[in-house]
């Protein structure tokens, strides 16, 4: 395809009242926009649920947990305030409860996860499945509520030492803020301003810098890990035109391995490459030409980007996952319904996507796509899945 097509999009996606009901309540719009329901009822797929959860104020500093079963799958249940372990020829095993609407995940070597609710971070023993702590933000966030502009977590990442926890804070109707959870002592022990609603959360490998996506402020914000000094770096290939109506925003960051630089999809036609040392951007044409979502990296350098699907059907491609070889390369493998995020098994041989999706249009179930043959399965795997981990 022509690189970098249809140079008149952003003005063409920005005219919200064209766009039919459905799309305007996805992620084109800003906080506020989805009223507020009632939580999850916190049922779960193929197993008992905890329903213990106390605060760090009550519980013990956690040894070190027991191993998962190496393999298995962690999901976040955006729809069932739990998280979910999923065998990857089964399907979902049980799950624990941890806290309103769960987002974003992470796994540390010690076999604890760590998952972002609305109600604060949540520590759970993947080894024995249990909770063993809900850590309250710092930030007002307002009432709890579910939906896609709920406040609360959002992104998340785990410090290469293990020591910190970085999750985005959002705020519905302002600014976010990252806080830094000492993971020893699960109190938060920092605090930083950053944009509007922080999708995803990122670490440099050696630990020296955090990484902010902010959606809704069209930007990455860097954060200096050891003195929580912020600087914003702007990141909007296609311009900021529409603001909070906008479809063309940041979503998710990779940060490749061969040099730390940022990598940020956009709609399957533009890969935004930063320098967060410098901030600039470098451009390069993409393929899928669909709305793209979660991404993950791998060791080696390949890049793998999830398409929700198509803002104008008429012009755009339907859901997909694309793998990017370090060089350049991409192939795409279509997919059934809008997905979120994704994971690769230690081999490098199965993607795991996880369905839940932020917007309507979800389904509760893993696309397992073999990276070799391009066969696609579905798994049962919880409630509306987000955020998803390879135990």
């Amino acid at each position: 395809m022509p690189q970098f097509r249809r140079a008149s999009r952003a003005t063409r996606v920005l005219v919200p009242m064209a766009v039919s009901a459905v799309l305007l309540t996805g992620c084109a719009g800003g906080p506020g926009e989805e009223a507020a329901r009632s939580a999850g009822t916190g049922e779960t797929v193929g197993g008992s649920v905890s329903t213990a959860s106390p605060s760090p104020a009550t519980t013990p500093s956690p040894g070190p947990a027991e191993r998962a079963a190496a393999g298995s799958l962690l999901v976040s249940d955006f729809g069932a305030d739990t998280v979910t372990f999923v065998d990857p020829v089964k399907g979902a095993t049980g799950s624990v409860r941890v806290g309103t609407a769960p987002y974003g995940l992470v796994v540390g070597r010690d076999g604890r996860a760590w998952t972002a609710t609305a109600e604060g971070v949540a520590v759970v023993d993947t080894g024995t499945r249990r909770l063993l702590a809900l850590v309250p933000y710092a930030t007002d966030t307002g009432p709890v509520t579910t939906g896609e502009y709920r406040g609360g977590g959002m992104g998340i990442a785990l410090a290469p030492d293990g020591s910190r926890i970085y999750v985005g804070v959002n705020v519905p109707g302002g600014n976010g803020t990252l806080e830094v959870v000492d993971t020893a002592t699960l109190r938060v022990t920092g605090t930083v301003p950053v944009g509007r609603r922080p999708f995803d959360v990122d670490v440099s490998r050696d630990g020296a810098e955090v990484y902010v996506t902010n959606h809704d402020s069209f930007d990455v914000t860097v954060v200096t890990a050891a003195t929580l000094r912020p600087r914003r770096v702007e990141v909007a290939p296609y311009g900021t035109e529409g603001g909070l109506g906008s479809w063309l925003k940041p979503h998710y960051t990779a940060v490749r391995p061969s040099d730390g630089k940022l990598l940020l999809p956009f709609e399957g036609e533009r890969l935004a490459v930063v320098d967060p040392r410098t901030g600039r951007t470098v451009i390069e044409p993409m393929t899928a030409d669909t709305h793209q979502h979660g991404v993950t990296v791998t060791p080696d350098g390949r890049l793998f980007v999830v398409g929700t699907g198509p803002i104008d059907p008429a012009e755009d491609q339907g859901p997909s996952l694309t793998v990017r070889e370090p060089g350049g390369t991409e192939r795409v493998y279509p997919l059934e319904g809008p997905h979120e995020n994704v994971a690769v098994s230690a081999d490098g041989r199965t993607a795991y996507v996880t369905g839940g999706f932020t917007r309507d249009g979800f389904r509760d179930v893993l696309s397992v796509v073999d990276l070799g043959s391009g066969a696609t399965r579905r798994l049962p795997a919880g409630s509306r899945p987000l955020g998803i981990a390879v135990l």
